[in-house]
């Protein structure tokens, strides 16, 4: 009886063992990658109104963060600076720049600004800026070294895993609170301790729970 089918295809059901699970592991260790924050959103720097240099204002010029993002510390929001906020120096500094112009547009007509955010989390996740900055969390924890950047970008992914690995020990990112904005603060080569921190009223605990963040 002449065969239907040629004889190398005896190999195939042993071919497809093979690589219909290796095939799946590829494409869940693709989809876990490509897909994750770290991949996705890791160095996004969205095109701003007005060419703001944070190298030169929170670095070179030493301004304090919470001087523009002035609800910092008690909100849950870090509020983006009204024009109001950059006028206090631009009527004075640079007042006839160039590169100031929207700014002095935005003075003149009451139209704000439209700034775009950078960092960025989804609806379904609470973030408290207040609680974080209490706890003596500093800026450059979640933001980097916002002080060398010519354009702000996003560091580190903002992402569940990434919360929880903080969550579940926080002491490397805590610092008296005087220091939140300080940028070259380094723990170790202050010898800091947070439980031997007297101005701490209590330890910090924070939620490793589904409802501390998704209320």
């Amino acid at each position: 009886m002449a065969r239907i089918f040629p004889r190398w295809t005896n190999l195939v059901p042993l071919a497809l063992a093979v690589a219909l699970p290796v095939g799946a592991v590829a494409a869940v260790g693709g989809a876990w990658y490509w897909f994750s924050p770290k991949y996705t959103d890791v160095g996004y720097q969205p095109k701003q109104p007005v060419a703001f240099s944070h190298a030169l204002h929170a670095g070179r010029l030493g301004m304090d963060c919470r001087y523009c993002h002035d609800t910092a510390e008690r909100s849950g929001y870090a509020a983006v600076p009204s024009t109001q906020t950059c006028m206090n120096c631009h009527a004075v500094v640079k007042k006839d720049s160039a590169l100031l112009e929207k700014v002095r547009e935005s003075w003149e007509s009451g139209e704000a600004l439209r700034w775009q955010r950078v960092h960025m989390l989804p609806d379904y996740a609470y973030f408290n800026h207040s609680a974080h900055l209490a706890a003596g969390v500093g800026c450059v924890s979640c933001h980097g070294r916002i002080d060398q950047m010519e354009v702000v970008q996003q560091k580190e992914p903002l992402s569940m895993s990434w919360c929880l690995d903080c969550h579940g020990d926080p002491t490397p990112n805590l610092r008296p609170r005087s220091e939140i904005t300080n940028m070259t603060w380094d723990a170790k080569a202050a010898g800091y301790d947070p439980s031997k921190d007297a101005t701490r009223v209590r330890a910090v605990q924070p939620p490793q729970h589904c409802s501390g963040c998704h209320r």
